[in-house]
């Protein structure tokens, strides 16, 4: 072989293997983002580059209360006639079928439409939201991230307890965020 022809082979290896280790890091490490949305405003601003931790993918880590998190947009967003108050769980219709199209939907994130919110409630708690306030199995959350003029309400999910396996999250803008309150809870995958 060629001394040409060698670079060329090494040349290629290292640009694969650079390349499989970009992919690694950015689906276990971290993923750089763009929030595109005012739901999170005033802890987040519109435009705002982020980086997304994405270790919890290893440490299997659940997420608490308080916690920002990023998940998959549900595909149905519900309103107060057809919602099940005793299944609030996300609906998820649009799954990839063939082995390119799940990696560029979850690997890539290619069409992968996400919402960032902040963690509410986790599985087995009681959600009350009336009268502009949140209470979490009786107890109303002081919720200091909000501004002052925030109204917290919903005609669709509003007295439930999260199901196992799900947690129940919001933006802190919240007349401005669709979240758990029309889109269900959302599954800890």
């Amino acid at each position: 072989m060629s001394d040409n022809v060698r670079n060329i082979v090494e040349w290629g290896y290292c640009i694969i293997i650079a390349l499989v280790l970009a992919l690694l890091f950015r689906f276990f490490v971290g993923t750089p983002t763009i929030v595109k949305q005012r739901s999170m405003y005033p802890t987040l601003q519109e435009n705002q580059r982020l980086i997304l931790n994405r270790t919890a993918r290893i440490t299997n880590k659940k997420p608490k209360v308080g916690d920002i998190i990023t998940f998959e947009a549900p595909t149905k967003v519900y309103n107060e006639i057809d919602a099940n108050q005793s299944n609030p769980v996300a609906v998820y219709a649009n799954e990839p079928r063939t082995a390119f199209r799940k990696f560029s939907y979850y690997v890539l994130e290619f069409t992968k439409k996400s919402y960032i919110k902040r963690v509410i409630a986790t599985e087995g708690q009681h959600v009350v939201i009336q009268d502009n306030k949140v209470l979490i199995n009786g107890i109303e959350i002081q919720e200091e991230y909000l501004q002052d003029d925030v109204v917290t309400t919903s005609n669709v999910f509003h007295d439930f307890i999260v199901p196992k396996g799900y947690i129940f999250a919001m933006g802190d803008n919240r007349t401005k965020s669709t979240d758990c309150r029309e889109l269900r809870m959302y599954t800890i995958r």
